[in-house]
């Protein structure tokens, strides 16, 4: 299956903004996260198809798959 995977972002920091990826089916997101190097606790918010979605959601053919970090300030 083929998922579009867009990162925001400090997450696009050396990585890129946009990507066409190439799937396995049942993939969830936690596998793209993990696969780009980052860890579960960067994840601020999961988007599948602009709604909001778990690292254990399973992704599907045309899916488009946002990262957001957590966003700290104060």
């Amino acid at each position: 299956m083929q998922i579009t995977v867009k990162l925001f972002a400090s997450f696009r920091n050396g990585r890129f903004n946009v990507a066409l990826q190439e799937l396995p089916e049942d993939t969830d997101c936690r596998i793209i996260v993990l696969s780009l190097g980052l860890t579960e606790e960067e994840i601020g918010v999961v988007l599948v198809n602009g709604r909001h979605a778990t690292l254990d959601h399973l992704l599907h053919d045309g899916d488009t798959l946002s990262l957001f970090p957590l966003v700290g300030g104060g």
